[in-house]
This record gives C-alpha cells, structure tokens and sequence, in this order.
C-alpha cells in the first residue's frame, strides 16, 4: 500500500482489526466446536455408564444416536460439505 492509501484508510483501522478479533474468535470457536475428541470421550463415558448399570439399554441407544449424529455432522464439516 502507498502513503497516500495508508492515509487515507487510516480512520477504518480500527474497524479492520475488530473484523480481524471476530474471525480468529468464529474460526477458534468452530474448531473447537467441530473437535470429535470430546464425542469420542462421551461414547467411550457412555458405554461405561452402561456396564457399570447407570443407565439402561434404550438410554444408551438414545444417546449413542445423537453423538454418532454428531460425528457425522463433524465429519462432514471437516470434509467441506457444511
């Protein structure tokens, strides 16, 4: 960029840079949201709930659904196809 440009865009400095915090904050917030780490301990959580006799077999086929929807939805999110 020239001076005169620099100049010019000066007053809308402050605007680029909170765009700039709010995409770093959206992209580390899908990152962390689309992170299949924290499913896989719930699955794993889950089935040990169950042999344990916390919770009972349709429960168990509940929720093991939901999360494996969720992997899928993790899944396809990590291949592009939002």
């Amino acid at each position: 960029m020239g001076l005169l440009t620099q100049l010019l865009t000066l007053p809308v400095a402050p605007v680029r840079g909170a765009v700039w915090i709010a995409q770093r904050v959206v992209e580390e917030a899908e990152e962390e949201y689309y992170d299949p780490a924290p499913v896989w301990r719930e699955l794993r959580e889950l089935e040990s709930r169950l042999v344990r006799g916390e919770i009972d077999q349709d429960a168990f086929d509940h929720r093991e659904d939901e999360l494996l929807d969720r992997l899928d939805e993790i899944d396809a999110y990590r291949r592009g196809e939002r």
